[in-house]
């Protein structure tokens, strides 16, 4: 996990370097000052004060606190880009290595999940470095330059130190090892916390339209509440933190006072007998040295904060995607064509019932392909394999006569475009969003796609036309004016192969019917497959294909499905008798 994460300090490692030093540097100046403090207040309680040597000690500890404050600057300084940028690369990498992820990966994580890495434990560990490359140095090298002076001064009363820090580091002890867990459980609410408002925000019109508020605040209020009891008792660990080292603090004072109040009026007069100056500098060590380890309880409280963020990230970071490049990948795809030889596929290797099982078809390059199913029989599943979005658990799949996993999988994607069931449009124009096929489109080929698509028409209708800016998720446009620009945006990728996953289900029949009728006359070329739920949408396919239980129950015509595949001449008898879809 440090392995992984130290990789991401990159180009920011000078900046981690000189925050601990500049923070040294501070220490040093800071503890220098009372031990010349002291021995200018025995000068001055001497018979004869030597003011020139008074005036030295003085201007020495002037520029003393102002190289100290220098130091403290300037390791403040970078410490603050050294944290900003770790984050920053965090947040990068994290990201980065999600775009590469397959769907088998992102099905481990939640979005809600991911969203939380990158933000609050991305925070979380921003927070943790600064105090690390700061307080990290400075409380330990404080500890231990202000001990060594403080035994230099006095080693019998400076012993009193070493009570409390052996006592302190008892205490720190138990309050960090009873609050970790509680830290272990906090982060993973967040997640919860945070797909409550997600669900919410997403998918207001469904919870305003069923009058669900109330039920949406209750379900926010008590994830909210799950987050604040883990860390009330977590607080009520730590709080005793700070009482504890105040009484230690206090008493080190008392212990130091008393003692050395009783060492001077006893040695008074005896040549190099214990002096006021002496315990003035002790008094002031008791305060570097007890404070430097109330520094290091809470950089530990905040450490013990940061592991438990610390994991989260580091799973995203190690996490490798299930599907990647060959070494030497193919980038030309001849052609269109796709076969698919005892294809068995299991979305968890660990199951035992397959999504797909045995599954052999061929389809030739330009042919247009139905597929028909009833809900859960893996249709969606079957064409996923195509582009690769996941690979085959046993069998081959393959796509111009050589197995998909020989391809580069840019080149693939490219030639293989799938307009999913869920169309999603990201916020710009609609010109922004059809360039997502091709980011060189000219205007006359975003709409020669739409003309194919049947999207033109309500496109022009816009009083801006394609420079019509579409919200979010495309809420601003009908559900059929969604999916005809998802058609239109796979188009200008100029495909070998084009899958439509129920893609006009929003559509009326005789738009769909015109689509369908276009994409015959005007690419006749590229391979389509129509996953559909109306027959109507299928029937004037070369071959339909009828899924059923995650296998192929028949391929045909559809005159010969209606001879010879009693599932798909039912489907047919109860839409034409208006009965409904296959899903009903």
């Amino acid at each position: 996990m440090i392995k992984t994460l130290a990789k991401q300090v990159k180009e920011f490692k000078k900046d981690s370097i000189l925050t601990p030093i500049f923070m040294i540097f501070e220490v040093i100046f800071e503890t220098i000052i009372p031990f010349l403090m002291g021995r200018t207040i025995d000068i001055i309680e001497s018979e004869n004060p030597d003011m020139q040597m008074i005036y030295l000690n003085g201007a020495i500890m002037l520029l003393l606190a102002a190289g100290g404050l220098w130091a403290g600057i300037m390791g403040g300084k970078y410490g603050a880009r050294a944290s900003a940028g770790f984050a920053r690369n965090l947040r990068r990498s994290m990201y980065e290595n999600m775009q590469t992820f397959s769907f088998a990966n992102i099905d481990k994580f939640s979005s809600a999940g991911l969203v939380t890495r990158m933000t609050t434990d991305v925070t979380n560990m921003q927070n943790a470095y600064q105090m690390l490359l700061r307080m990290c140095m400075r409380a330990p090298s404080t500890l231990i330059i202000a001990m060594a002076f403080a035994f230099g001064i006095n080693a019998k009363l400076a012993s009193v130190y070493l009570g409390a820090v052996l006592f302190l580091a008892i205490v720190a002890f138990f309050i960090i090892s009873r609050a970790i867990r509680y830290f272990n459980e906090a982060f993973p609410q967040y997640d919860r916390l945070n797909e409550s408002v997600q669900e919410n925000v997403t998918a207001i019109r469904v919870v305003k339209g069923f009058v669900r508020e109330d039920h949406e605040k209750q379900k926010f209020n008590a994830a909210s509440k799950r987050i604040y009891d883990i860390f009330l008792k977590a607080e009520k660990i730590v709080c005793y933190n700070m009482p504890v080292m105040q009484f230690t603090v206090y008493t080190c004072i008392l212990l130091i006072s008393w003692f050395g109040a009783k060492m001077i009026i006893s040695q008074v007069g005896m040549v190099g007998g214990f002096t006021t100056g002496e315990l003035t500098s002790l008094m002031n060590y008791c305060m570097n040295i007890l404070m430097s380890l109330m520094m290091l309880s809470m950089v530990f409280v905040m450490l013990t904060m940061s592991v438990a963020s610390a994991k989260r990230i580091t799973e995203v970071l190690n996490e490798k995607s299930t599907i990647t490049n060959p070494e030497d990948p193919d980038t030309e795809i001849p052609d269109g064509s796709i076969e698919f030889r005892n294809v068995t596929f299991r979305y968890n290797e660990s199951s035992e019932t397959p999504v797909l099982d045995n599954i052999n078809f061929r389809i030739n390059s330009g042919e247009t392909i139905g597929i028909i199913g009833g809900t859960g029989s893996s249709k969606t599943s079957l064409v996923n394999l195509i582009s690769r979005l996941y690979d085959v658990s046993c069998g081959e799949v393959l796509v111009g006569g050589k197995n998909v996993k020989s391809y580069d999988m840019d080149s693939l994607r490219t030639s293989v475009a799938t307009v999913l069931q869920k169309n999603v449009l990201f916020s710009g124009t609609v010109l922004e969003n059809l360039r997502w096929g091709d980011k060189n489109a000219t205007l006359e080929d975003c709409k020669r796609a739409c003309r194919l698509a049947c999207a033109d028409e309500f496109i022009e209708a816009f009083p801006k036309g394609y420079d019509t800016y579409i919200e979010q998720g495309g809420s601003n446009v009908s559900g059929g004016q969604k999916q005809r620009l998802c058609i239109a945006r796979a188009l200008l990728m100029h495909p070998k192969i084009l899958i439509l996953d129920d893609s006009t289900s929003a559509v009326d029949t005789a738009t769909d019917a015109k689509i369908r009728k276009a994409f015959a006359e005007e690419i006749p070329d590229i391979t389509k497959i129509i996953i559909a739920q109306r027959i109507s949408s299928v029937q004037n396919a070369d071959r339909i294909i009828v899924m059923q239980d995650g296998r192929i129950d028949g391929i045909g015509t559809h005159e010969e499905l209606m001879e010879g595949n009693e599932i798909y001449r039912d489907v047919y008898e109860s839409q034409t008798k208006g009965s409904g879809d296959f899903d009903e």
